[in-house]
């Protein structure tokens, strides 16, 4: 769900939220889509504390941390912290964790990244003049396809990482961590294709009767001519062909005028947290 702006470095403490809001029955069903997506990336169950943990081992924040607190009893922050020492991790705080996280979290050191909102939108009809990936025509010849393996598969994940900040040291991990996700049967990846190269990326996991849609990302010189437009029609055509009833994700302030143009409403908010050193 997380779009191309990354997640880190953006305060929103004028935002009003409340954890352990009760969530509708279709937000259960996007926040259990969310946590099967993150979980992918190596879920770990560590006795008795009481989180969902992930940790795939890559130097890179947005592939571990703590995507939910099950438990209402208190959490042992300290173990999860320990859990997951030697890798960069972030703590995921949603309305599917009780009322009190996120100050629980404070009071053990851990620092508010950011607040990002969490927008969804019904799979009916589509929305006017966005019901197919017809905004090529701002670049001729761009076109959006599916990625299953091989080099393809490289390159998406080396244009998502180059445009999220990270360096390649990771990318031989992450290629091979997409590789071997267990539910690789409800992942779809498409790439924005120009000229040969892919030049832009996004993830859809269907499950859950979601479609959540992760990693939209363009390349630097291409952003704004009309790329992530495309990516988010076919994820949405995606998202239809599959069966889903809703489409849902994770923005940043740059694609968040975006989706609402493609007719994503704000739901509800997740607090990002990080334990500085």
């Amino acid at each position: 769900m997380v779009d191309s702006t990354g997640a880190a470095g953006t305060s929103h403490g004028t935002v009003r939220i409340r954890d352990g809001a009760a969530a509708s029955p279709a937000m259960e069903s996007v926040f259990a889509n969310f946590r099967q997506y993150l979980m992918g990336w190596g879920a770990t169950e560590p006795p008795d504390l009481g989180v969902d943990l992930f940790r795939s081992g890559l130097a890179a924040p947005q592939f571990n941390g703590v995507v939910r607190v099950r438990q209402t009893a208190g959490t042992d922050v300290a173990a999860v912290r320990r859990e997951l020492t030697g890798v960069p991790w972030w703590w995921w705080v949603g309305p599917d964790s009780p009322e009190g996280t996120a100050d629980a979290l404070r009071h053990h050191g851990g620092r508010q990244l950011t607040v990002m909102p969490v927008m969804m939108r019904p799979l009916g009809e589509p929305v006017a003049g966005h019901g197919r990936p017809d905004d090529a025509r701002t670049r001729s010849g761009l076109h959006v396809e599916p990625v299953r393996d091989g080099g393809r598969l490289r390159e998406l994940v080396r244009t998502y990482r180059t445009s999220m900040g990270i360096g390649p040291g990771p990318e031989a991990g992450m290629v091979r961590a997409e590789s071997q996700r267990g539910d690789n049967a409800d992942i779809v990846r498409l790439a924005a294709v120009l000229d040969g190269r892919v030049v832009g990326t996004t993830v859809l996991i269907t499950a859950h009767s979601v479609a959540g849609i992760f990693l939209v990302h363009v390349a630097a010189e291409l952003r704004r001519q009309g790329v992530a437009t495309a990516l988010t029609s076919a994820a949405l055509r995606v998202g239809r062909e599959r069966g889903m009833h809703f489409a849902a994700l994770v923005a940043g302030p740059a694609g968040e005028p975006l989706y609402r143009r493609f007719g994503f409403t704000t739901a509800y908010w997740y607090r990002l947290f990080d334990f500085p050193d």
